[in-house]
């Protein structure tokens, strides 16, 4: 029974009304941005709302970072375009099913803990670009069926209600916190449009939500290998894209909420959630940002919240499509905007003048990439990469010798730093081979050999010294050295002395 309460997390503390209520206000803010992505992917509104609802539900109970929302995603929206435009909707379900078999067996390898490996200007990056994207992706709400920005009345009563709402989320929580904020704006602005007749868009004009329960459905793709080469790249993809999305977000959830969410199991929770998505007739998902943080921010941090804005997405699509698409998108205008504001990193522009040049290079160039291509898989690639590089550079640098020579005659260096591809050329420029004494200590107390362009070096060192008949000898490789260069023991032969202190054996030469 422990187990099982360990599983789901029920042994957590629960604010019923909370949670209820914040999850009321996704619920309400997720129709208009899966109706969007599901137009972008090229599929329709229906596909994106059963999206919403599988993969909200789903991973809200299995998944491993309670408080967080999934859905259908623009990051995954523009990866199956291509595929949906291309060849059918049937075709992006089974590659949704595909990437979430993917995504399982990321989490099963435990691959979420390779999350460690994106350095923090990453993700000052990814999440400043993000807040961007969602802030630009509001202005089309003052823009006219022609593409045409909005002029005169149309425009003041659009803007008028936007920053009503604003106001609202800003200003309600400083009074009283008894109902979220989000939900109370929401239902105000839609009073005052119904009360006074207000012209103003609303969701219904973007399009129809109206359906019943998600089909069940195996997609109809042929079962051959053109089939399984043509759809792998985009689940590769989409698997990808939805993973770092997730726990980028799980890792931003954790931070504001001061615990420790689960990658592998948010991973496996995700992958399940795609496989059922693509069952029943959804385009897939991930990690939704802008929606967790207005659940967060509004004070929710269990399950149920999810739980709830899952089931009543579902009833919205059922039994409430005609009232919901009455709604005007002013009032989820503002909200989205508050959001992006909240989202954004402020703090990231006051260490401008504090951190180094390179973590502000990488944390802008990620920014960027996520601005302009949409693909933040991508961005985060690209930042981690340069600062892989960065870091390489920098320890390059750092590698030094001490030289002495004892009373025996022995010349003794002393390395500090580690040995890679990078800090081989600097390495090598601290022996003097032809003026050196007979017999050459290398110590390594304070460096490690790190990878093959290391032993390649102490290949080559070992023949200068062996041409001009001196001899060359290793001190103090630590057990990992010693394991790489006898692995290498067909490509290099050295003597490694013997070191009291850590134990080391001769080699035979």
């Amino acid at each position: 029974m422990r187990k099982i309460l360990n599983l789901f997390d029920l042994r957590q503390k629960v604010d019923y009304k909370t949670e209820i209520l914040s999850g009321l206000t996704v619920a309400l803010a997720l129709v208009p941005e899966a109706i969007a992505f599901a137009l972008i992917a090229g599929l329709s509104p229906l596909t994106g709302l059963y999206a919403a609802f599988v993969m909200g539900l789903v991973t809200s109970i299995l998944g491993g970072r309670p408080g967080m929302i999934s859905g259908a995603t623009g990051a995954v929206a523009v990866v199956i375009v291509a595929l949906a435009i291309s060849h059918g909707p049937e075709y992006v379900f089974a590659t949704v099913i595909l990437a979430g078999v993917l995504q399982i067996l990321a989490g099963v390898l435990k691959m979420g803990k390779l999350m460690r490996l994106v350095p923090h200007p990453v993700i000052f990056g990814f999440v400043n670009g993000l807040a961007i994207i969602i802030f630009m992706s509001q202005l089309a709400q003052f823009k006219d069926a022609s593409g045409n920005w909005l002029t005169g009345q149309s425009l003041y009563v659009i803007l008028g209600l936007v920053l009503l709402t604003m106001l609202i989320i800003w200003g309600l929580p400083k009074i009283t916190k008894v109902i979220p904020s989000s939900l109370t704006a929401i239902l105000v602005v839609f009073g005052i449009v119904a009360y006074f007749g207000i012209d103003t868009k609303t969701v219904g004009d973007i399009a129809s939500i109206k359906g019943g329960f998600p089909p069940f459905h195996f997609p109809a793709v042929p079962f051959t290998l053109e089939s399984m080469i043509l759809i792998f790249p985009y689940a590769a993809i989409m698997a990808g894209v939805g993973l770092i999305e997730s726990l980028l977000t799980l890792n931003i959830i954790d931070e504001i909420t001061e615990t420790r969410g689960r990658g592998n199991k948010e991973a496996i929770a995700q992958g399940t959630a795609n496989v059922l998505s693509g069952l029943f007739s959804g385009m897939g998902g991930c990690a939704m940002i802008g929606q967790s943080l207005i659940n967060i921010s509004s004070g929710a941090r269990a399950r149920l919240s999810g739980i709830v804005a899952a089931v009543m997405l579902l009833v919205f699509i059922m039994f409430g499509a005609g009232l919901i698409e009455k709604m005007p998108m002013a009032a989820l205008t503002g909200l989205m905007i508050m959001v992006a504001i909240g989202t954004f990193e402020w703090a990231s522009l006051r260490t401008f003048n504090r951190m180094p040049k390179s973590d502000i290079f990488v944390m802008v160039l990620v920014t960027l990439v996520t601005i302009f291509l949409h693909n933040l898989a991508l961005a985060v690639v690209v930042g981690v990469i340069i600062s892989a590089l960065v870091f390489a550079w920098d320890n390059a640098k750092r590698i030094r010798a001490r030289k002495h020579i004892d009373d025996q005659g022995v010349k003794h260096y002393e390395i500090y730093g580690p040995l890679f591809f990078a800090s081989v050329t600097a390495f090598n420029s601290k022996f003097d081979v032809l003026n050196d004494p007979d017999e050459v200590i290398i110590d390594f107390a304070e460096s490690r050999v790190a990878d093959m362009s290391g032993i390649e070096a102490l290949n080559k060192l070992t023949e200068r010294y062996l041409k001009v008949g001196k001899k060359l000898h290793l001190k103090h490789l630590s057990p990992d050295c010693r394991k790489l260069l006898h692995n290498a023991n067909q490509i290099i032969e050295v003597n490694i002395i013997e070191d009291p202190k850590y134990k080391v054996a001769v080699n035979r030469i």
